[in-house]
């Protein structure tokens, strides 16, 4: 996997370079890597309006088809259309409990393949691998799963059966790195690199426009002596057609920027949860813990407290029943835990009322969840040395909390240093740091291309988009592997391009990669 390992041609340009290897990336580099979904013959999807448009065109491959005709008129929980498209695919109906056979199967056509590098700081599944450590089980096992290798039927023939159809993160970062294994994919997967700069070459005389991405990679030096490497990190310089964003957003947790925030026991991460329950150093008898937030890893620290009789305070934002809380938009059946953290959130509610103590967590005898106590549409004013936090409400009503740890789970930017201004000027919202849910980059919703980029040929996917969950980001690896394969056929792209790239400059660029 090192990047002196493949076969490199100085001087010329490589057609695709995805930066990340987590799942957003691996399945792009697998519809990249001359795989094509067809419609099966005498399949039928549940949805008739859908169910007919896949009728008119059953001997085309779905990467040669109108997405946008396809994605009319369909609803899913994306915003992404052809996310929503590609999930209705892959799961018909699933946001109902059900389990429809795909209508989808899959070919290996080689012809259609499209030399590209994937770049990743880690071993393939990207940040998969450092929840590893969770004790927690997460989505159903079919959602996290990726096209051509059923994760249960894997999962199986591993070890066990599925407890409430779910897997941990440990199993599904493994599946991950076997996926890539088992697809033969490893050709195309540089590990150990970190990006240090993308920057677009509009090309000299002579010289076709490119991307330009450095960085360094690190590599096993040489044995010093037994047990111990010299590891050294060698810069690389790749020049390429096509760049695809897919870093994911778990690099930097976001904070509040409130006083106090760096004191020690203020945490902003669920695996220093994990690091203190490991340490014993949270038990029944400890004072609360305060989780700030109300998305799903917020939720996970709830019950990963709530599991150890630990008491907790949750503050958050919105109202419990704000259309936007994430716990609002999951089916209740497929996630009874997150339903039953809503539930405590609702019926367990800090009182404003003058005769009710700030600190209660619920009266033992009546509280169906006792230690548990929530405080919705309030905001952390400060965290005090002496372990106090403060919170305000609304209407500015504050309450001291005394505390054991806070944890501050809001979210989290992704790591984007490589880029001008770490990328924000491609963002809904360039005064605004990028985030999956406030403030993604702005794209094409058909073809992912980014649409304040420097260049053509600059695509995002996954959490950069939106996509929080496994089973929608594959519709961006549609998206774009639909939208390249339309420029290998020299019929330009559904985005705007420049005019070198609708001269047909791309289509010659399938099997030659330069690095310098």
């Amino acid at each position: 996997m090192a990047l002196c390992d493949k076969d490199i041609v100085p001087g010329e340009v490589l057609p695709v370079v995805v930066i990340g290897n987590g799942p957003s990336g691996i399945c792009l580099s697998y519809l990249l890597s001359g795989y094509a979904p067809y419609l099966q013959r005498d399949a039928w999807h549940p949805n008739p309006l859908l169910n007919s448009k896949l009728g008119e065109n059953t001997n085309k491959s779905l990467l040669e088809q109108d997405l946008e005709y396809l994605c009319e008129g369909l609803e899913g929980r994306s915003t992404n259309p052809v996310a929503v498209l590609f999930d209705s695919l892959l799961l018909p109906d699933s946001d109902f409990g059900l389990d429809h056979a795909s209508p989808l199967s899959w070919r290996y056509e080689p012809e259609r393949a499209t030399p590209h590098l994937v770049l990743g700081r880690g071993p393939p599944g990207g940040a998969w691998h450092a929840m590893e450590g969770s004790m927690l089980t997460l989505s159903l096992a079919n959602w996290m799963e990726l096209p051509g290798l059923k994760l249960k039927e894997w999962l199986r023939e591993k070890r066990r059966n599925l407890r409430n159809d779910r897997a941990t993160p440990a199993e599904i970062a493994s599946y991950y790195q076997h996926y890539v294994t088992q697809m033969s994919l490893g050709q195309s997967f540089a590990c150990g690199t970190t990006v240090t700069a993308l920057t677009w070459q509009p090309g000299r005389e002579g010289e076709e426009p490119c991307w330009r991405v450095t960085g360094q990679q690190r590599s096993e030096g040489e044995e010093l002596e037994v047990g111990h490497t010299l590891r050294q990190d060698v810069p690389f310089s790749i020049s390429a057609q096509n760049v695809v964003l897919a870093t994911g957003t778990h690099d930097i947790p976001a904070r509040l920027e409130v006083e106090g925030e760096t004191l020690p026991y203020v945490c902003h991460s669920f695996w220093e949860l994990e690091a203190a329950i490991s340490r014993g150093e949270l038990s029944q008898s400890s004072d609360p813990i305060l989780v700030v937030g109300a998305g799903l890893t917020a939720a996970d620290a709830v019950l990963a407290a709530h599991h150890l009789n630990t008491p907790v305070y949750h503050a958050f934002r919105r109202s419990v029943t704000d259309p936007g809380l994430i716990f609002n938009q999951l089916p209740k059946l497929l996630y009874p835990e997150y339903h039953k953290v809503h539930q405590m959130m609702s019926q367990q509610q800090h009182s404003s009322s003058p005769q009710a103590p700030t600190t209660a967590l619920g009266p033992s005898g009546s509280a169906p969840y006792t230690g548990y106590l929530s405080f919705p549409r309030h905001r952390v004013v400060a965290f005090r040395p002496d372990r106090k936090c403060v919170l305000e409400s609304d209407s500015g009503q504050r309450s001291v909390l005394q505390v054991s740890m806070a944890l501050v789970l809001i979210g989290s930017h992704p790591n984007l240093s490589f880029l001008p201004e770490g990328g924000r000027s491609l963002s809904l919202d360039p005064d605004q740091p990028i985030s999956c849910r406030r403030n993604p980059l702005e794209v094409d919703p058909f073809t992912h291309q980014v649409v304040g980029a420097e260049g053509p040929g600059l695509y995002a996917m996954g959490p950069l988009v939106g996509e929080n969950f496994v089973r929608f980001l594959k519709g961006g690896a549609l998206a774009i592997a639909s939208d390249l394969s339309r420029k290998q056929r020299g019929e330009g792209s559904g985005a705007e391009l420049s005019e070198s790239c609708r001269d047909g400059h791309v289509e010659d660029r399938q099997t030659e990669t330069c690095v310098s």
